[in-house]
């Protein structure tokens, strides 16, 4: 059974408190683009192992065994009767940039071997155990527009469609590492609660006036070719470009109908409209 998981973007991203668990509240807009991983899981009855994984296109640099897709199926074997599985991953998205990959790979195995075994679990409970994988796995199992809080696990779709425009991704091959990025955030510059829900309903020619997200001030400081993405993307006529999450991707909104033909970076670039 092959299923095939698709990045986000975040429309803004406001840091609220520090918890006293050692997370931050935050509030941000999860919206799903189409970059896609393509995760497969076969039955492999006879095999020594629970789960084999195997995996081609980009590089990932974890341990099997630390890696968010066999992490969910030995989440869901505490539960459940599955039997030892080869699960093959072919890695798209790019790793490490703020678009939710790893852990859209995770939510689309929850989904898989709900489906394949008839395990009967519903969306709230899929939610729960996506929840135990990841902060934002929790949106991969609703794949749709919304408005997250707490975490990131607090989700609120909301009405949001972006069809009417083109948005240009670019990752520089920079990975972030987002406990590194939630470190170096200015704490005594938190957002306000609630700004950012209000902000999303303006018109789209103010967004760029109005959203921010918090993690651009300290990753732009630390990483020039980051900030350099993104005052291009809006001299190329974006109407709105952000990092995305923690970084290190950067996207540009267009009109649909502008001339996006000779917009260049580096060959190095990961670039794609979608």
């Amino acid at each position: 059974m092959v299923s095939f998981p698709n990045a986000k973007i975040n429309l803004g991203l406001h840091i609220i408190s520090k918890r006293a668990d050692g997370y931050h509240n935050l509030e941000t807009i999860f919206y799903p683009v189409a970059i896609k991983d393509a995760v497969e899981i076969i039955e492999n009855k006879d095999a020594p192992a629970d789960v084999i994984f195997s995996a081609t296109g980009n590089a990932i640099n974890v341990n099997d065994d630390d890696n968010l897709c066999v992490k969910a199926v030995r989440l869901l074997k505490r539960d459940f009767e599955i039997p030892p599985l080869k699960i093959h991953l072919h890695k798209n998205i790019p790793m490490g940039a703020g678009m939710g990959g790893g852990s859209a790979d995770a939510s689309a195995i929850l989904l898989l071997l709900n489906k394949k075994f008839q395990l009967n679990i519903s969306i709230e409970k899929l939610i729960e155990y996506a929840l135990l994988l990841g902060s934002d796995c929790p949106f991969f199992i609703i794949n749709k527009p919304c408005f997250a809080s707490g975490r990131g696990e607090v989700l609120q779709e909301i009405d949001i469609n972006l069809s009417a425009y083109k948005i240009m991704i670019v990752h520089p091959g920079i990975h972030l590492n987002t406990g590194e990025a939630f470190a170096e955030l200015n704490t005594g510059n938190f957002s306000p609660a609630g700004e950012l829900a209000e902000q999303i309903k303006m018109d789209i020619m103010l967004w760029k006036h109005n959203i921010k997200n918090d993690f651009e001030d300290s990753v732009f400081k630390k990483h020039i070719a980051i900030k350099e993405i993104k005052e291009k993307l809006y001299n190329e006529g974006a109407i709105y470009s952000a990092m995305s999450g923690s970084g290190s991707t950067v996207f540009g909104i267009f009109p649909l109908e502008s001339d996006t033909s000779n917009i260049k970076f580096p060959s190095h670039y990961f670039c794609q409209f979608v």
